[in-house]
C-alpha cells in the first residue's frame, strides 16, 4: 500500500466520554502507522469530543465527518480509507456511518470513499481475534493464581442479532481454544434492550454471575472490548456489576481481562483489512 496527501487513512471507534478510550485508539493508530507506512489517523464517530484536550495530552479529539468535510476541502476529487475498529456489523456501521458517508458525498460529489471489513466475520473461520481473547484469559488467570476459572466473555450487548452472533460465534472459538484450561465458558452481554425481540442478548453479565457455575468460585470476565472506556475501564459498568455480584455471594472472585486494543495481533488484523479496502472501492 503506499500513500499520498491526497488519500486520507481513517481508524475510526464508536467514541467515548472517557479519555483513556481516545488515548488507546491514538495508540493503535500509531502502531498501526508503523506497521502499514500510512499516515493513519484516529478518529471517533460519537462522544468523544467531549473530553478535554487537557486529558488528551492536549490534542482535542476528532470526529469522523468533520475530519473527512476538512480532508475533501482541502481535495474535493481525493479518497478516504475508513477503517472501523468494531467487532462487527453494529447499526453504527450499517445505519449511522453510511447516512454520514452520504452528507459527505452530497457535499463532495467527486470524492472517493473506501470503507474497510470490520474485525469478524463468522464465515471465515478466521480465529485470530478469538486467539487474543484467550491469551487474556490465561494472562489473567496466572495474574491471579487461579487454575481452571470458569470464564463469561461479556460484550456491550446490541440491537442487532448480527452483533450478538459474532459474540457467540468468538465465544465457541475461545471455548475450543482454550480448551480444559477452563471448566466452563458462557457469553453474556453488559446490557440489553428492553422486550423479546432483544432476547438474542440473553443472558446479561449480571445474571451469567448468579448463575450456576458461575456464581462461585473464580471467574474470569473476558472483555470482548477493544479499549477501556465507561464500560470496560476501571470502576466502569462492568466493574460495577461484578462487584454487585461478589457483594451478593462471598463465595464468588471475580476478574476482568484487559481489553484486547493491546494484542500484537490486532495490528496484524488491522492491516489486512486495510489491504482489503484498497482492492475494492465503496
Amino acid at each position: 500500500m503506499s500513500s499520498s496527501s491526497r488519500t486520507a487513512w481513517f481508524l475510526f471507534d464508536n467514541g467515548s466520554v472517557r479519555a483513556d478510550s481516545t488515548l488507546s485508539l491514538r495508540r493503535v493508530a500509531v502502531t498501526l502507522a508503523e506497521r502499514t507506512g500510512l499516515p493513519v489517523q484516529a478518529v471517533s464517530l460519537l462522544h468523544s469530543s467531549k473530553v478535554p484536550a487537557e486529558s488528551l495530552d492536549g490534542e482535542p479529539a476528532r470526529l469522523l465527518e468533520p475530519a473527512l468535510m476538512e480532508h475533501f476541502a482541502t481535495f474535493p476529487d481525493g479518497e478516504a480509507v475508513l477503517l472501523p475498529l468494531f467487532f462487527g456489523p453494529s447499526a453504527a456501521l450499517t445505519e449511522y456511518v453510511p447516512s454520514r458517508l452520504a452528507s459527505v458525498r452530497a457535499r463532495f460529489p467527486r470524492a472517493r470513499l473506501r470503507m474497510a471489513p470490520w474485525l469478524v466475520n463468522p464465515e471465515d473461520g478466521d480465529c485470530r481475534l478469538a486467539g487474543m481473547l484467550a491469551n487474556q484469559v490465561r494472562a489473567t488467570a496466572k495474574l491471579r493464581g487461579w487454575n481452571r476459572p470458569n470464564v463469561v466473555l461479556v460484550d456491550h450487548g446490541s440491537p442487532q442479532a448480527a452483533v450478538a452472533a459474532v459474540r457467540n460465534h468468538l465465544g465457541e472459538q475461545v471455548r475450543r481454544e482454550l480448551g480444559a484450561e477452563v471448566v466452563a465458558l458462557s457469553v453474556a452481554s453488559m446490557e440489553r434492550r428492553e422486550g423479546d425481540a432483544y432476547a438474542f442478548n440473553e443472558p446479561l453479565l449480571a445474571t451469567a454471575l448468579r448463575t450456576p457455575p458461575f456464581n462461585q468460585g473464580d471467574v474470569i470476565v473476558a472483555l470482548q472490548f477493544l479499549s477501556p472506556g465507561r464500560h470496560a475501564g476501571p470502576g466502569g459498568d462492568i466493574a460495577e456489576i461484578c462487584a454487585a455480584a461478589e457483594a451478593e455471594n462471598a463465595g464468588l472472585h471475580t476478574q476482568m481481562t484487559q481489553p484486547i486494543a493491546g494484542e500484537s495481533g490486532l495490528i496484524d488484523l488491522l492491516a489486512e483489512r486495510l489491504s482489503q479496502a484498497v482492492q475494492v472501492s465503496s
